[in-house]
């Protein structure tokens, strides 16, 4: 496993000279496909040659996000989840987390972390709390689940159960040690936690889709790291998995009927 990072300045000055203009990032491509206008026009055009390649690449990104609030939902209203450890915030949109679990509960506590400076920028300035609640964010790694750990204890109590939000599990090659990383912070985590998770697959049936990761590999940053339906799932490995288990995002119960397949798959497990 390659050395982790250093922990990055996260002054606001520091932010700016870290933000590259130059090579398309996912982050700003992503709120591109969901309608955002936080994005260069680098990101346009990869975008638009990703769509390309991929049509059905902007439905992915709906159905990631609409998973992502469905989870959330879930777990505030049903399991009774006070408080969010969210990791790979993406640009602010409709809906996110801290928005969703305080419609519900306007006491929960959402801690938000990436260390993407545009991100970090624009989270500090758009994911503000309710009155009874409380957002952080934190300029921090995936790598790093212990300092995650550490610095999020500082917002969220950590003996008492945690919703887990992980989508950016794609930027870990093999060589990080996945699965390692995120049972680590699962590890730190009290029972009755649970583990969202959503991930890009390859399959036999969406051919297009590895061309397209294929060009965003060649192209942007950071790169993708694509996982079989079966790599997937190893993430919920001692886990109880909920119902209807590790499926494409757009079929975890879903709020309608005829939903149609897509490459992102995500589950939700309990920690027992």
């Amino acid at each position: 496993m390659r050395e982790n990072p250093p922990a990055a300045d996260s002054s606001a000055a520091s932010l700016r000279t870290r933000i590259n203009t130059l090579r398309p990032h996912t982050a700003r491509i992503w709120n591109y496909w969901l309608g955002g206008g936080d994005y260069y026009e680098v990101d346009r055009v990869a975008g638009d040659r990703i769509r390309e390649l991929h049509p059905a690449i902007g439905d992915y990104a709906r159905a990631d996000r609409a998973f992502l609030g469905r989870a959330v939902r879930h777990l505030t209203d049903e399991a009774g989840i006070r408080q969010f450890l969210d990791i790979g915030t993406g640009l602010p949109t409709a809906d996110n987390t801290h928005e969703v679990a305080q419609r519900l509960a306007p006491d929960a506590r959402v801690v938000y972390v990436d260390n993407d400076p545009l991100v970090l920028a624009h989270a500090r300035a758009l994911l503000t709390s309710s009155p009874e609640g409380r957002t952080e964010h934190l300029d921090e790694d995936l790598r790093n689940p212990e300092a995650i750990l550490e610095r999020a204890a500082a917002t969220l109590d950590l003996t008492r159960p945690v919703g887990l939000l992980l989508s950016v599990v794609i930027f870990l090659d093999d060589g990080d040690g996945p699965y390692d990383i995120v049972r680590r912070l699962l590890d730190g985590l009290a029972p009755g936690s649970h583990l969202v998770l959503s991930h890009t697959v390859t399959s036999p049936q969406m051919p297009d889709v590895d061309g397209a990761v294929r060009f965003w590999n060649e192209h942007g940053t950071p790169p993708l790291t694509q996982r079989s339906p079966e790599a997937v799932a190893r993430f919920f490995d001692g886990l109880e998995l909920l119902e209807p288990g590790v499926v494409s995002c757009s079929r975890w119960r879903p709020e309608g009927s005829g939903a149609a397949e897509v490459a992102l798959y995500g589950g939700v497990g309990r920690k027992p």
